[in-house]
Order: structure tokens, then sequence, then C-alpha cells
């Protein structure tokens, strides 16, 4: 699924809880984000400002990268370089928007689930898609993503790999981190005992103590 490439650049683990194990859990922070979607995903919402026509819940995928999902919302804008859409009188540019209920983050894993997206776009309509938009809910404002070729390449080494682990039905290890408290798997995940250690080690240990008594 499209939304997996977030998670999966957030989280390997995560990721594979959620994509392979099928498990979820809910928190505050996926409640607001939950809101926010049923607000846009409104499949049969058309919206038209003069030059400018918004579809929302647009169902998107691509054959040659092996993903589908939706998008929060396209806008279809009127130019003399856009193309011919099904419809609609005239050439347009296609720009997706993705939205989000907190701010801009420090890792890259919202900008790669809008480049998918807009791959996948560009895959559909047969266009180019230079840029497109991250709205974040508490700060009330979007933040431009250009989609340059080190990072549309860096999204379809994410897909490629997801590809490869969701065949080996494997679910990654990770390293606690901060944003592990955030997460509303930590108590799935268990970071803390899904680290480096081993059951070898731990039997080892237990017959070292048995040796001094």
């Amino acid at each position: 699924m499209l939304s997996g490439v977030q998670h999966f650049a957030f989280c390997r683990r995560q990721w594979a809880l959620i994509h392979i194990e099928q498990q979820w859990e809910e928190n505050s922070r996926t409640v607001d984000g939950n809101i926010m979607h049923e607000r846009v995903h409104d499949a049969d919402f058309h919206e038209k400002r003069g030059e400018l026509v918004i579809t929302r819940a647009m169902a998107v995928s691509s054959a040659r990268l092996g993903i589908s999902g939706e998008c929060d919302a396209v806008e279809l804008r009127k130019s003399d370089n856009g193309i011919e859409l099904f419809g609609l009188d005239g050439k347009y540019t296609v720009t997706p928007v993705e939205y989000k209920r907190g701010e801009p983050k420090e890792d890259d894993c919202d900008t790669v689930q809008l480049t998918a997206q807009a791959m996948c776009l560009e895959d559909m309509l047969c266009c180019d898609i230079p840029f497109g938009y991250l709205y974040y809910g508490e700060i009330r404002r979007r933040v431009k993503v250009v989609f340059d070729a080190e990072l549309r390449k860096r999204t379809e080494d994410i897909i490629n790999e997801m590809h490869d682990l969701y065949k080996k039905q494997y679910t990654p290890k990770v390293k606690r981190r901060k944003c592990c408290n955030a997460c509303s798997l930590k108590n799935i995940c268990l970071p803390v005992i899904c680290g480096n250690k081993k059951a070898s080690d731990y039997v080892e240990k237990m017959l070292d103590t048995e040796g001094d008594q």
C-alpha cells in the first residue's frame, strides 16, 4: 500500500507490524490524524475555484512500482503547459497535496510518501509532476516538496526494499529511538526487548550463574 511508504521510511519494524503482521493500536496522534483525513477523504467532493479544480481521495496506482492507494487531494490547475483530462475542458497541471496532523518532521517519511503519490499520478496520467505540497495541521500551512532525482531514487529504493521484505514476510528488529515513545505500536513492538539481546546470551548467563553456586 502507498501509505506503507511513510511507515517504512519512519520505521521498518512499524511498517512490518502493520502491513505484514496486520497489527494496529490507536493513540491520540493517530486518532487526530484519522479525524483530519475523514474530513479530507470525501471522494464525492470536487471543488472548483476559477481555473483550479480540487479532487479528493483520488485512487492512484503504479504497475511499474507495484503500489496503490489514495491521494488526500489533487489540485488540477488550468495551464497551456498541462495535459488533457477526461471531463475537463482545456489542459491542466497536476499537483498532489498530502495532509498531516502535526508539524514538519526532521526525517523524510512524509516527503517520500508524497513523492510516491506523484510517481503514481505520473504513470497513470503520462505527465511530469515537478512538485507537491504537505499541509501540516499544527502550523496550518503548506510546505512545498520538489520531486528531484535524489528524492525519486530514495523513494524507489524504499519501495523495492518493501517488496523484498514483504515477499520474505520478515519483520526487522530495531534499536530504540526517541521517536519510539510517540509510536502507537510501542506496546506491540516492545523496542526495549527486541534490541540486540539474544536468547543464547541469556542461556549462557544463566548457566554461568548456576556454575557459581
